[in-house]
């Protein structure tokens, strides 16, 4: 099952079964502003924007609530955007801003879905088997035993691969400090997708001493 979301009709999320596995998030590439300076400290108590660029309304509610979340775990004050901008204004860079400005906010945090794709994954068969050596006798009770449609052991199965843009603004500076592209398996939901971002995107801005 696949909910549409984030790049309207054209990307959905997988909703995996309770026997799948989700993936923890990595970073595929990263990029730092050269004269960036470290972020540590400055982040306490102060607000920080947490954006999810989706066209549907729901999707991006729902994923800005769970960075907003993150964000105030990690000891700054995560505030969505849709919760201090006018409903269905949210492309409105002139109100968005204002509101931002009014928030006091040092920074923003964005999140956007760049591209999905399946992966498909198949265990070879020895066609020498006993149960491909006939057909009558042979392969037809074999293939009828477990026909396309129903699970067979797993000699075929697919991982959903998501990728999502990170960003981190200095609203103050009004400028990109960090980026990164990260790729994730099986997401089950987006409260666990856009925890599993954040963590990696937080153990990846300590490691060029942003944080």
């Amino acid at each position: 099952m696949r909910f549409v979301g984030w790049r309207g009709a054209t990307l959905a999320l997988a909703l995996v079964t309770a026997t799948a596995v989700s993936a923890a998030a990595d970073f595929v590439s990263t990029w730092k502003a050269p004269d960036a300076t470290s972020l540590k400290g400055t982040g306490k108590g102060n607000k920080v924007i947490a954006v999810v660029m989706a066209k549907n309304e729901g999707s991006r509610r729902a994923g800005e609530d769970a960075l907003a979340r993150e964000i105030t775990g990690r000891g700054a004050i995560g505030v969505p955007l849709y919760s201090i901008t006018p409903a269905g204004s949210v492309t409105d860079e002139a109100l968005a801003r204002a509101a931002v400005e009014k928030e006091g906010a040092v920074g923003v945090v964005v999140l956007r879905p760049i591209g999905s794709h399946d992966k498909v994954y198949t265990t070879p068969v020895t066609y020498m088997g006993p149960g491909y050596s006939n057909f009558w006798g042979g392969y037809w009770g074999y293939g009828w035993g477990a026909p396309w449609g129903t699970v067979s052991g797993g000699e075929i199965r697919s991982d959903f691969i998501v990728y999502i843009e990170a960003l981190v603004y200095s609203t103050t500076q009004n400028k990109l400090v960090w980026a990164g592209t990260s790729k994730s398996s099986n997401p089950e939901n987006v409260d666990k997708l856009v925890k599993n971002i954040v963590s990696a995107l937080v153990k990846e801005m300590k490691k060029v001493k942003l944080l």
